[in-house]
């Protein structure tokens, strides 16, 4: 199969790399440029822990083709390190014990920062909804739906 060249911004750094057309984002992210943080889990799309941003939207990484991504922003869990959302919900995940293995929990982040930056008047069972696409084999939810909860209301007030 022959390589294609690629060029993306990646944490708003530009990358330009050759890869093979079936490459899918996820293994470009971790295998060619050692972001590790994006989970892989089920591969097909349907578990959520490799969630990421691609222009500003989450997308699962595991069925976008790196291809697909030309000209694109990609963002992935290790580029919201200094973002001031995901820093108040990670310390919302820790209070609320919102994670135990961390496997999801990258995917759940980014899930999560696009509830409150997209939905500020989330209710509970709105949160619950918005989730749906991401599994979490070891919370139960409620502290994670409770951090979510928790920085929404820190915004509104």
């Amino acid at each position: 199969m022959a390589v294609k060249r690629v060029r993306m911004t990646v944490n708003g750094r530009p990358v330009e790399e050759t890869v093979e057309p079936r490459t899918h984002l996820a293994d470009f992210l971790r295998e060619r440029i050692g972001l590790t943080g994006t989970n892989l889990g089920c591969e097909h799309g349907v578990c959520g822990a490799c969630t990421l941003e691609i222009d500003g939207a989450p997308a699962r990484s595991c069925i976008t083709f790196a291809l697909a991504c030309e000209g694109a922003e990609v963002r992935t869990i290790e580029g919201f390190a200094e973002d001031a959302v995901m820093a108040e919900l990670r310390a919302a995940f820790t209070a609320e014990h919102a994670l135990q293995c961390g496997y999801c929990t990258p995917g759940m982040l980014v899930t999560a920062r696009d509830i409150v930056m997209r939905l500020p008047n989330a209710d509970e069972a709105r949160i619950r909804k918005e989730l749906s696409g991401n599994l979490c084999r070891c919370t139960g939810y409620m502290g994670i739906v409770r951090a979510i909860q928790r920085v929404l209301a820190s915004r509104a007030g």
